[in-house]
């Protein structure tokens, strides 16, 4: 290897002070962005700018970014997505002043049975997680799109891609293995756990935060448009919600959650619908929207559970079906568990709903959980009352930061 090779090699494997990290978050009709100051050892937590594109291939998206309040962008009509991620580029080179950026993270949230830790992009794994987008259609092409967009513009920069699926690599096989002939198994159909990146935060800051109790029977609640739980025992996943795709577990606000297949067979056999109807139905007109008919989001809900007639009526039972379900599936990890330490709530609805937190654990009453009203009215770190056997907590999640720094250990380990 020459010697400008190597210094290239480097500079690849360590980032030099001054350089940046860009991670990507890609969902369907969303991307967060968030650049880490990669100079600094230990890596801080919190970015140095970072924003969110919203509404992509609607009628109104935004941009918003940090010290500026959203405001509406056009975007191409073809080719929304791809017009997004060119406008996030743009304001990074911007936003870089000449800083080197030297790594791009992306979120991927299907990971499949071969990739158990993050890895580095190139043509042949990009094709290779293409054959994983039927299983996470809401997510997997749209970041593979931006990492396909960065290869093709920029093949000599660096990109990561980080599992969501990698975090539930210690599940027991009798929490993967679907009750299905034996040879589904042998053919990759299997439960495989998302929100990784979030637990994989989680099992970091609750030692921090709760001490020796985070390391016993803990549940995580990662409840946001799309929700599960992670039952963790030593800061490992040891049970979760979701499954062999991301419908499977809770009730979300879009999505079923578990449904029983017999419905779907209906569906299709005696309702005549076709595969892709019944799979817009599952994933887009089904949870909250689907049962409420008029939202998909609990803070809109709230309010409207007190309105008259239908629209009141089936707000209080989209929210009774929400709860419960959460309330039915933590009893179930707490008998996986044997017992539970810990509950924490994270993301968008468990971050900063005090009354969906409030109601959930009113159902888990026997197991003697107590909240504090005015912590939980004001999304304190610990929401429970002090006698309460279980510690409820309340934890922002930080799925970027994990990101970055899985990205840069896999390059500094890269030889």
């Amino acid at each position: 290897m020459t010697a400008s090779a190597t210094a290239t090699a480097t500079a690849d494997r360590y980032p030099s002070r001054g350089d940046l990290l860009l991670v990507l978050n890609c969902g369907s009709s969303s991307i967060k962005f968030a650049l880490f100051d990669v100079g600094q050892t230990p890596l801080p937590r919190a970015p140095v700018w970072n924003g969110k594109v919203q509404g992509i291939g609607g009628d109104a998206p935004t941009l918003g970014e940090t010290g500026r309040e959203p405001e509406r962008v056009t975007l191409d009509v073809d080719q929304p997505y791809h017009a997004a991620l060119t406008r996030i580029l743009d304001r990074v080179a911007a936003r870089r002043g000449g800083r080197r950026l030297h790594a791009v993270a992306h979120r991927v949230v299907h990971g499949g049975g071969r990739y158990e830790a993050p890895v580095r992009m190139d043509a042949a794994v990009l094709a290779d997680l293409k054959s994983y987008v039927p299983l996470a259609p809401l997510h997997q092409p749209f970041a593979l799109e931006a990492i396909e967009m960065l290869l093709e513009a920029e093949p000599a920069l660096p990109q990561v891609a980080c599992f969501d699926t990698a975090f539930h690599h210690t599940l027991p096989q009798v929490e993967r293995m679907l009750p299905l002939p034996y040879d589904a198994w042998t053919r990759g159909l299997r439960r495989y756990g998302f929100h990784g990146l979030s637990y994989a935060y989680m099992a970091e800051v609750l030692p921090e935060r709760h001490g020796a109790v985070a390391r016993g029977r803990c549940i995580v609640a990662h409840l946001g448009s799309g929700a599960s739980l992670c039952a963790m025992q030593n800061l490992e996943s040891i049970a979760t919600t979701m499954g062999f795709s991301a419908l499977d577990g809770l009730m979300m606000g879009t999505r079923t959650g578990a449904l029983d297949p017999g419905a779907v067979l209906y569906l299709m056999e005696i309702e005549k619908l076709s595969l892709a109807d019944v799979g817009h139905l599952l994933y887009h007109r089904s949870g909250l929207l689907g049962v409420s008919g008029s939202s998909s989001e609990p803070r809109v809900l709230l309010p409207l559970e007190a309105e008259a007639g239908e629209t009141g009526e089936r707000a209080r039972i989209a929210l009774a079906l929400y709860v419960r379900r959460i309330v039915r599936e933590i009893g179930a990890l707490v008998a996986v568990l044997g017992g539970l330490d810990l509950l924490v709530f994270t993301a968008g609805i468990g971050e900063h709903i005090a009354e969906i937190r409030a109601r959930v654990c009113a159902g888990l009453g026997f197991l003697g959980v107590a909240l504090d009203a005015d912590a939980n009215a004001s999304d304190a770190a610990v929401i429970s009352a002090p006698a309460s056997p279980v510690v409820v907590g309340v934890e922002p999640t930080n799925e970027e930061w994990i990101a970055a720094r899985q990205t840069l250990a896999l390059l500094a380990g890269a030889h």
